[in-house]
């Protein structure tokens, strides 16, 4: 399946779960790495209706290589895949992931949940920390706050006030981390809610 293809079926799936309404989110798969060439869902579009077409070649500082029109945070999708390694990037605008960015601004952690192997992490005994950057509009200076907090072993960043960031090896771990670590959050909050986090 090309690239683009994949790209439009997981916008659909993500489009069907609330999490890219309208125009919003975006994303990405590696297409190589000498240099750094991404895919990306072109800006503007309902995400919904995307075809095998709809996306923007790439380079490593989010430019397209030949013309297109790419999300502006394109940027932010190659940071991530330069540094860390990951061959998809997914950007949703989910709720649970702003609201728990708003309560625990310095980071949400996460800790003895089952749900928390299908993020990659163990289920017991390992306290996971996903990292929350203020929101803006320059991408270098997100890539900066993003590299700064960066750990391998955390395929995630929050957004202040934006949406979420997760990462995999393909768009298939990616989704799945993202699915995992969406109910966690929606987990978390309604324990804080009920006054037991």
């Amino acid at each position: 399946m090309s690239p683009g293809q994949q790209l439009a079926d997981e916008a659909v799936r993500y489009t069907a779960m609330g999490w890219m309404r309208g125009t919003s989110g975006n994303l990405s798969v590696v297409l190589g790495r000498d240099p750094l060439r991404l895919a990306v869902t072109a800006s503007g579009l309902d995400k919904g209706e995307l075809t095998d077409v709809d996306h923007v070649e790439i380079d490593e500082h989010g430019e397209p290589v030949d013309g297109g029109n790419p999300s502006a945070e394109a940027g932010l999708h190659a940071r991530i895949a330069a540094v860390s390694g990951a061959g998809a990037v997914v950007h949703v605008h989910a709720l649970a992931p702003v609201l728990a960015a708003e309560r625990w601004p310095d980071g949400v952690q996460l800790c003895d949940l089952e749900m928390l192997k299908g993020f990659g992490r163990l289920a017991h005994d390992d306290l996971v920390t996903i990292p929350v950057i203020q929101n803006g509009q320059d991408m270098r200076v997100l890539g900066d706050a993003f590299e700064r907090g960066y750990r391998a072993d955390t395929p995630a960043l929050i957004v202040a006030r934006h949406g979420i960031y997760v990462w995999g090896a393909d768009l298939r771990q990616a989704r799945h981390r993202l699915e995992c670590l969406e109910w966690l959050l929606r987990f978390i909050l309604e324990g804080a809610g009920r006054g037991t986090s």
